[in-house]
């Protein structure tokens, strides 16, 4: 058994002559739910892009290994085929899909229909207002709605690693705490996931390990109990100080 889910060591990402990302050393344990937080602009989406191999044209330096093995370059695809899900920032749901069509599209690496159907029944539970709107497009959701698809969704490829990018994005106060609850059940159930988040207090208080990221470096990792009580991360990402 690999300890290592994901393994990330002197990650560096370049568009022409800007270095977004800096030499990053970062890993994900089995069963851990981990957040990357920091400032807009700090490098935490070309982090999970560059993982997921979804970047425009850019120069990617370092090594990345996902279950013990490479993955530096390979096709977004494969990596679906081999477990690894994302949710991305801003959903990309299937908008001129059904609901029930985006969450089917979630398991295309399965052939176990029954326990598909299983599984839209399980998130129709957890998210009842997706099984109330079965049959309506995805593109006339509300933001919260698309998260909540988005979601089950990459959980439907039964992931071995899920990669959340700002799940709690431009969502009201009360659907944000939605989506966290389901980030902790989630976690609880024994799936690995990265987060990254905006939102450093909801992040760190439902994640075993946290990172900081500041200008394409990170400054400041550990259990993420001891960073919501550490003046530097309580006067830059919590507002106190």
């Amino acid at each position: 058994m690999v300890a290592n889910v994901l393994k990330i060591t002197g990650l560096k990402v370049f568009y022409g002559g800007i270095q977004a990302v800096k030499g990053i050393d970062l890993e994900v344990n089995k069963g851990e739910l981990i957040t990357l937080i920091g400032a807009n602009g700090a490098g935490k989406t070309t982090t999970l892009k560059a993982i997921t191999g979804t970047l425009p044209i850019c120069r990617v330096d370092g090594d990345m290994q996902y279950m013990g093995k490479s993955i530096k370059g390979q096709e977004s695809f494969k990596l679906v085929k081999n477990n690894l899900a994302m949710v991305p920032e801003g959903r990309g749901v299937f908008t001129r899909m059904s609901i029930k069509e985006n969450l089917m599209m979630g398991a295309f690496t399965r052939d176990d229909k029954a326990g598909i159907e299983a599984d839209i029944d399980k998130w129709f539970g957890v998210f009842p207002r997706l099984k109330e709107r079965a049959s309506q497009m995805a593109g006339t959701l509300s933001g919260g709605e698309q998260q909540m698809l988005a979601m089950a969704r990459a959980l439907m490829s039964h992931p071995n690693l899920l990669l959340l990018d700002e799940p709690s994005m431009g969502l009201s106060p009360i659907m944000v705490e939605k989506i966290f609850e389901v980030v902790r059940n989630v976690a609880a159930e024994g799936v690995t996931i990265l987060l990254v988040e905006q939102n450093a207090k909801l992040a760190l208080q439902a994640a075993h390990r946290g990172y900081v990221m500041d200008s394409g470096y990170i400054t400041m990792s550990g259990n993420a109990k001891d960073m919501l009580n550490d003046p530097k991360v309580k006067e830059a990402y919590l507002g106190e100080g």
